[in-house]
């Protein structure tokens, strides 16, 4: 049905961006018809965080349905948190995320991250998280530096099950976002959490940024249930326009 579990070597040279992280990996794998690298930090802190970052099969990996499993796991003492890159820069367009867990339900240190990233200043991001408040709203559309007024909109997935659906359609004018109940990119009122316009004036040019997935903690506190943490991806979709 899905792609499976591709594993390979890739040159030991680090990705470097604006100094937010270096990112050391052996590891590749094939998700939706794209390749991704894997992250891993090795022995040290890395932002967002910060947090110790494992390329691991038990982290990251690809299930026999074609769908991405991010898990954040405790090993010998430590917290280890997962994350993704594509390979390659898209540019603007529609990305789309289809996901087949309940994120609403993720631990309030837990933030699970889509989004595109050239450096803090370029950057658009869907992310499910609380902030470590327990009856915080638990998503948000940002636009960074998202501490700027109108850069940035909470809301509440009220999920019915465990799939959903998450897109920001990325033009040099504007930004759209939206998440729905479900798989599927049609809104209706009975599937339709929030939607959002962003027209301001932090929207990024195309500029070799990197679409990116992770699950990590924040500022680097332990899930405050003591429990490891997952988010499963059914698949990607980018759509040019």
């Amino acid at each position: 049905m899905g792609l499976m579990l591709a594993t390979m070597s890739c040159s030991k040279s680090a990705v470097n961006e604006a100094g937010q992280d270096t990112i050391s990996t052996d590891r590749t794998i094939s998700f939706s018809g794209l390749e991704w690298i894997v992250r891993s930090s090795g022995t040290t802190q890395q932002g967002p965080g910060p947090n110790l970052f494992a390329d691991a099969n038990e982290n990251v990996w690809v299930d026999e349905q074609g769908r991405l499993h991010l898990k954040i796991v405790q090993k010998g003492g430590f917290w280890y948190c997962a994350g993704v890159i594509l390979r390659r820069s898209m540019g603007y367009g529609k990305y789309v995320f289809y996901i087949s867990s309940d994120v609403s339900k993720l631990d309030q240190n837990v933030v699970a991250g889509l989004f595109t990233y050239k450096n803090d200043h370029e950057e658009i991001d869907i992310e499910f998280s609380r902030w470590s408040v327990a009856d915080n709203e638990d998503s948000q559309f940002a636009v960074q530096p998202s501490d700027r007024t109108g850069n940035k909109v909470r809301y509440d997935l009220n999920l019915l099950g465990t799939q959903s659906t998450h897109a920001f359609n990325w033009q040099p004018d504007r930004i759209d976002f939206i998440s729905l109940q479900g798989h599927g990119l049609i809104a209706k009122p009975e599937n339709l959490i929030h939607e959002w316009s962003y027209t301001g004036n932090d929207i990024p040019p195309e500029n070799e940024e990197r679409l990116r997935m992770n699950l990590w903690l924040f500022r680097g506190k332990a899930p405050s249930d003591g429990k490891e943490q997952e988010i499963i991806i059914e698949k990607v979709e980018f759509i040019k326009k």
